[in-house]
């Protein structure tokens, strides 16, 4: 019987490369549309954890058109005042789906804070700081991976700040 071999992606690699403990985790993909929120949730469920654990990763540029890297619970939205007050900018706005996978290497639902083409300023919700473990995309649709927040923190350069609504 051959052996299934789990699929690793570059965010997986990176971890491995730079020795950070993490544990990979699939869900299973929806096939209905999902507003954001929405497929937070599902991804949530899909595995058993609370949602303030899952985060997910929103990318936004600032008035003179630097990038910034937003992780917030997966449940919550971004408030555009304190992320712009958090990136030392007058005012930041969420990047346009079509300029995302140009500018991190991701797709819309697979964006890691993790192994961008470049790492961006990037601000977590204080909250993470709080929890045991968080969960951020692996890089893909369909996985995710399971670290310290602490590591996260240092491996991203991340600072944390209230940025929810």
């Amino acid at each position: 019987m051959a052996k299934h071999k789990e699929e690793k992606t570059n965010v997986m690699r990176i971890l491995e490369q730079k020795k950070v403990p993490y544990t990979a985790h699939t869900y299973e993909e929806t096939e209905s549309p999902l507003g954001d929120r929405e497929y937070g949730l599902h991804i949530a469920r899909s595995l058993g954890q609370p949602v303030g654990r899952v985060y997910k990763t929103l990318v936004a540029h600032g008035a003179g058109g630097q990038p910034y890297v937003f992780c917030i619970p997966v449940a919550e939205s971004l408030d555009l005042k304190k992320a712009a007050k958090a990136a030392g900018e007058k005012s930041v706005e969420l990047l346009a789906v079509k300029e995302l996978l140009p500018l991190t290497g991701y797709v819309r639902g697979g964006c890691s804070p993790i192994g961008m083409k470049k790492q961006y300023p990037t601000v977590f919700h204080s909250a993470a700081a709080d929890c045991e473990t968080v969960f951020v995309s692996a890089g893909k649709i369909g996985a995710q991976i399971e670290l310290a927040p602490q590591a996260l923190l240092e491996l991203t350069g991340a600072q944390t700040a209230d940025i929810i609504v």
